[in-house]
Parts: C-alpha cells; structure tokens; sequence
C-alpha cells in the first residue's frame, strides 16, 4: 500500500511541473524497500546576473588576480555558521585570494572563465575527504557586497544555487 501511495505522490507532483513529461513507455520501478529514485532534471540555463553595486567591503585594492577582494571574507549558509565554536559550522565558506575553504573541502582558483570586481566563474581544484575533483563554479556578490550567491556548473554539479550572508 506504501508503495502505491509514493507511486501516486510523485506522478501528482510530476503532473505539477509544467516541463518536459516522461514519454509513456518510461516506467518508474518501485525496489522493495519503497525508495524511488527519479531521473535528474534538465539542466537549466543559468538567469542572467543582476546587477550588483561595487561592495564597499574589500579590504584592499583589487588588483585583477585572484578571487575578486569584494568576495573575499567569511560567509555562513545559516547565522549559526559565523558564530560556532564547537566545530559544527558546516555551511561556512571562507574565500581569500585563490581559495575556497569549505568544511570539509578546500577549493584552489584554476582557469577564470569570467571576472569582474563582484564575481568570477572559474574552476577550481578541489580536494576533501581524499578525494580530488573539479568544479566550474559561480560567485556572485549580492545586496552591497552582504550576500554571497554560489552555484555550480557541470555534469556533476549541484543543482540549484547557495545563499551565504557575510559574518560580521
């Protein structure tokens, strides 16, 4: 009964979208544990930036090398990120000339794609838990240089965008 009741949630919610539908012949097969797992969703272009005022944050002159300084600092997903002591802030981002420090992973800028005073598109070598990777990535400094938005590009990237609020 549980299985047809997951079966019945995600074909009202397929039904809710809007976008491309699965042609009639795809299936969806329910394991025996009732884990249903969907197929990814169409990648989406990316929105156009907005415009973005010059951060009056930057602790010194931007000198066109590196990370744009108006990113650079401390950045929390949730105000909790900023202030822990106890090692448990893992939405924190801290960005400084050529490195994006995460908390389990560290990020070091390769190829610049785009760059302008308040955001980059660039590649960076990333490597966490023994493991290496490669992530296009986009930041994008927001609301006077206060927020952060970071999204990722690629076959494996995450889908969607994260919204970081500067630590004072």
């Amino acid at each position: 009964m549980r299985n047809i009741v997951t079966i019945a949630a995600i074909l009202s919610l397929a039904g809710c979208g809007g976008g491309e539908r699965m042609p009639a012949n795809d299936t969806i097969a329910v394991p025996e544990n009732g884990t249903v797992t969907l197929p990814a969703p169409p990648e989406t272009p990316e929105p156009a930036p907005s415009a973005v005022p010059s951060p009056t944050v930057s602790a010194s002159p931007d000198d066109g090398a590196g990370i744009p300084t108006a990113l650079h600092g401390r950045w929390g997903l949730v105000p909790a990120d900023c202030t822990s002591t106890g090692g448990d802030n893992k939405g924190l981002l801290t960005i400084t000339g050529d490195t994006l420090r995460f908390y389990e992973s560290v990020g070091t800028l390769g190829k610049v794609v785009e760059r302008d005073p308040a955001r980059i598109v660039a590649d960076f070598a990333m490597t966490g838990e023994g493991q290496e990777w490669t992530r296009r990535m986009v930041l994008d400094a927001q609301e006077g240089g206060k927020a952060l938005v970071r999204r990722e590009q690629g076959p494996d990237a995450m889908l969607g965008l994260l919204r970081y609020q500067r630590c004072a």
